[in-house]
């Protein structure tokens, strides 16, 4: 048996405005209507002998990660969340230590969440050699035949070729021994290595049997396996989730499964993936892979333009228009727009850290807020006054809690609405209200079959997070 090990904790800084820390792009629909992490698991199907996936990622995301994978139809082996980032090597540890604890020895195939495929059954062929390989004990990873100099990834350079016993099948052919990992080049370098024909993308996709992955970090990063032990042995159920012990795991090593394992085996293989492969790791990338105009523009949303040429222009909430530009980033957001030169996205990454050290909230989360039971649109911020658009799905319910600094009114849109006040709980139904007092405790529900509208006007002295006490929460937060 295949089981997919779907790593999904980045951030997405790259790709800011529209991807943020709280709502990172593995979770967004970048290309077409499928998000990333749908995507990736979708294009499994039809791969023979695959298992419910192993899905590892933030406990922030965690309900975004389950809702995606419900619409999906996927039921997960496990939705694990790891406390803190710790790279690749401890959540393939932790996967591997998983996925054998039944005394199983399973084929693991470790994906990036937000990665990009167009030729689907290439991509199944390189996964049948890799299969091949795997089974008799290597420890594969894919490279992607370059098709430009691109200095924001990493390389493999490819050794001896190497079979799979005796098959020299079409699928197995041009699989090689690694004979070295190398960083992200200059771009006369990166030339230099289209050139030659030696050196592959590194794709960051991996396949081995899981008890194989394990002894090779046992020899090499003992610390490593040590620490996922004792994380998964005093971790914890959470409703659909499992939860990684927070001290034992922030105790682990951070390093990448590159340099713990694949840079010091002997066992390594790179299998050649041809398959029209991207991360869609920046600005740039997006571009390359979208559809583009005439005039080589990507647009996306209400976007209008004239002597445009050769950009990316993306609209989320209003008209975008740009006159003589060329080569240049224009992404809207409804609280934010980026203008940035095509050439300089990859550094992106500064303008987010500007952001961060200065505390604003335009890094972390978007105006609209995705909570396990809908999502908080943020429409008006005063000094004493917030106004919210809350959506409350059907069956859900906000925690039962209160406030110390603040009182709310709520205006129902529409929906039905079962509201707990104090000691009293009523039903209120659209073009009514509810007023909460400062410290009365109170929950919001949706008792109907459909979308519960509501507009919620908070006042007070001091209108933040730490003003809420929750006394009763179905989604086991704190």
């Amino acid at each position: 048996m295949i089981i997919p090990v779907v790593l999904a904790g980045g951030s997405g800084t790259r790709l800011w405005p529209l991807s943020r820390e709280l709502y990172p792009k593995q979770l967004m629909a970048l290309v077409g209507d499928r998000t990333m992490l749908q995507s990736t698991l979708e294009r499994l199907s039809g791969v023979n002998d695959m298992g419910a996936p192993i899905v590892i990622c933030n406990g922030n995301h965690r309900f975004m990660v389950a809702e995606q994978l419900r619409l999906s139809g996927i039921t997960p082996r496990s939705i694990m969340l790891e406390p803190v980032g710790r790279n690749t090597a401890p959540a393939i540890a932790v996967a591997a230590l998983t996925a054998v604890a039944d005394h199983s020895n399973p084929i693991l195939l470790v994906l990036p969440a937000d990665h990009f495929i167009v030729g689907i059954p290439r991509f199944h062929d390189a996964l049948n050699a890799g299969q091949r390989h795997a089974d008799e004990g290597a420890l594969v990873t894919f490279g992607v035949a370059p098709t430009t100099p691109e200095t924001g990834y990493g390389y493999i350079k490819k050794g001896d070729p190497v079979s799979a016993g005796q098959d020299h099948s079409p699928e197995t052919e041009g699989a090689a021994r690694i004979e070295a990992f190398v960083e992200k080049p200059d771009a006369e370098t990166a030339r230099a290595y289209l050139r030659s024909g030696r050196y592959f993308w590194n794709s960051g996709m991996f396949m081995f049997r899981a008890a194989d992955i394990l002894d090779e970090m046992r020899q090499q990063v003992p610390e490593i396996v040590a620490a996922c032990e004792q994380a998964l042995s005093s971790g914890c159920r959470d409703l659909d989730f499992f939860r990684l012990d927070a001290d034992a795991f922030a105790r682990c090593p951070s390093d990448s499964i590159d340099y713990a394992v694949m840079e010091k085996t002997d066992r390594g293989v790179m299998v050649p993936l041809d398959a029209g492969w991207n991360d869609l790791g920046s600005w740039e990338a997006l571009w390359h892979t979208g559809e583009k105009d005439k005039s080589a523009n990507v647009i996306s949303g209400d976007v209008v333009v004239h002597d445009v040429s050769d950009s990316y222009l993306r609209s989320t909430s209003r008209l975008l228009a740009a006159v003589g530009l060329s080569g240049h980033v224009v992404v809207e957001t409804p609280d934010a727009v980026l203008i940035c030169p095509r050439n300089r996205t990859q550094d992106l990454k500064l303008i987010v850290d500007t952001l961060k050290a200065g505390s604003r909230a335009e890094a972390m989360v978007h105006k609209t807020d995705y909570r396990p039971w809908g999502t908080c649109e943020t429409l008006v911020v005063g000094e004493r006054f917030h106004v919210n658009r809350l959506t409350v799905k059907p069956g859900q319910q906000l925690a039962l809690q209160r406030h110390t600094l603040r009182a709310e009114h709520w205006v129902i849109l529409s929906g039905t609405a079962r509201v707990t006040k104090g000691r009293d709980a009523f039903t209120v139904t659209a073009d009514q209200s509810v007023y909460i007092p400062e410290g009365v405790a109170h929950r919001l529900e949706n008792a109907g079959d459909g979308p519960l509208e509501v507009i919620e006007v908070q006042t007070g002295t001091a209108i933040q997070d730490t003003d809420i006490e929750r006394l009763e929460d179905v989604y086991g937060r704190k």
